[in-house]
């Protein structure tokens, strides 16, 4: 309604202003080719405006007509390009959807169709690489690697591709050209630190943690588990050799996890060697009111070198008070005892876990008590005929292997910090005493280096370590 109100209104301002110009005084002389004409002064200018509104419509028109070739290229041109973008499109969905075929088929249309588009490249050269056709892919792959645009999405498929056909020192080589574009990419960063991780590079892998961001609290507290394991695998690995360093690396582990069990029996460890038995023990009785870890207890009773067995027991009933409150306790109570020959004790700590649910360790425990105590050995082989079906105490265990001790790697996977304590779901490995780590299981490394050979895409791996020289 207020549309319609304002045309009539313009339309009466208009009109009034024509008749306004129309009758206006005066006259206009104009002579053209012994023509003279007089019109008044009003009609003389409607008639200008008229001729200047037929002279654009004229222009407008023969515009049109000598633009018509270059506007039907346009069109020509942008049909062309919705057609590549419709080709795009469908050969995504193709690929997705495992029609690799077609999706190649669709890529190379879109291509065509847009040759300056990247993605078009970078989507057939997924597809050439899906079907297997390498010779194609190290050809698209070569091109979006120069291009600085496409050049990380071109390592990333190298990668995976690389990955999927176990050739671990290619994958490794475009992960490090990836870190040279764009530092902290979480793909490449992910698998240079899992390499010097298996290759036990620890000073390298935590200069790599340390510069990772962290935007959150969670994020925050998992960079410091990973500095903190780090740390302990240092410690650990310098525990025999140079017993400063290791403490230092340990120390500053237990600041980043002041809870972390390894990291406190290294360097508690230490301490003893040195003859620091207080620090040790101090520490120690910290950890051990923290975790209520097992092993902390047993180091404690042990935190004297050459203590007799009834001086460990004294010194775990320190730290231990009865009656026991759980399980783990009652253990390490029970075996410092039945080393010290007090076997009331030993069986004392032992009552309240002696029922159907006993563990392995409660009942070989309760063998030897049983053995020792009275000599009965009835008793005794009934108890460890419970222990073969008992269920496990828990222990150091990851990918179903079980160490005696704390590994900062998974032999299995190579994962970091993959040991946890707890209750093994199956023992299918022990730990060799002599041995520094499991001996059952050979680590697989996913990404394990092979000898350089020819094949389809050695350009493109070429490329890539030409960039990391750089």
């Amino acid at each position: 309604m207020t549309r319609l109100a304002s045309w009539i209104i313009g339309s009466l301002v208009v009109t009034a202003l024509i008749a306004w110009m129309i009758s206006l005084p005066g006259t206009v002389t104009l002579e053209v080719a012994n023509y003279r004409m007089q019109p008044r002064l009003g009609t003389a200018i409607f008639m200008l405006m008229i001729v200047a509104a037929l002279v654009i419509f004229v222009w407008a028109v023969v515009r049109r007509v000598l633009g018509t070739p270059k506007y039907l290229a346009r069109r020509n041109q942008e049909k062309r390009k919705q057609q590549g973008v419709d080709a795009l499109s469908d050969a995504f969905i193709a690929l997705q959807a495992g029609d690799l075929g077609r999706a190649r088929s669709l890529a190379r249309d879109a291509q065509s169709r847009l040759p300056e588009n990247a993605a078009a490249l970078l989507l057939e050269a997924r597809a050439d690489l899906a079907l297997g056709d390498m010779r194609a892919a190290r050809q698209h792959y070569r091109a979006l690697i120069s291009n600085e645009k496409t050049a990380m999405a071109a390592l990333s498929g190298l990668y995976e591709q690389a990955r999927t056909q176990n050739r671990g020192e290619a994958a490794l080589t475009f992960a490090r050209k990836a870190l040279t574009l764009v530092p902290n990419v979480d793909w490449a960063s992910a698998a240079v630190f899992d390499d010097l991780v298996r290759q036990g590079a620890w000073a390298q892998a935590v200069g790599m943690v340390n510069g990772e961001p962290a935007n959150n609290r969670e994020e925050r507290a998992q960079k410091r588990r990973r500095q903190a394991v780090i740390e302990t695998a240092r410690a650990r690995e310098n525990e025999t050799s140079n017993a400063l360093d290791a403490l230092d690396h340990a120390l500053t582990a237990l600041k980043l996890l002041p809870d972390f069990v390894p990291a406190a029996l290294i360097a508690a460890r230490i301490h003893i060697n040195r003859g620091e038995t207080r620090k040790a023990m101090s520490l120690l009785r910290r950890i051990w009111r923290g975790t209520g870890h097992p092993d902390v207890a047993r180091l404690y009773a042990h935190a004297q070198p050459g203590a007799s067995a009834v001086d460990r027991l004294k010194r775990t009933r320190e730290l231990i008070a009865t009656p026991v409150a759980n399980r783990a306790e009652a253990v390490v109570m029970a075996r410092a005892a039945v080393d010290a020959y007090d076997w009331v004790l030993a069986r004392e700590a032992l009552k309240s876990f002696v029922g159907e649910q006993a563990s392995q360790g409660v009942a070989s425990l309760m063998a030897e008590i049983e053995e020792g105590q009275s000599g009965d050995q009835g008793k005794a082989r009934e108890w460890l005929a419970r222990a073969v079906r008992a269920p496990r105490d828990p222990a150091w265990t990851t990918d179903g292997l079980v160490s005696d001790e704390w590994e900062p790697v998974s032999p299995v996977t190579g994962k970091l910090d993959a040991f946890e304590w707890k209750v093994p779901v199956s023992l299918s490995a022990t730990r060799n005493p002599t041995s520094a780590t499991p001996t059952p299981i050979a680590p697989p490394a996913p990404l394990k280096p092979e000898p350089a050979k020819q094949d389809s895409d050695g350009d493109v791996l070429a490329l890539a370590r030409a960039g990391n020289a750089e």
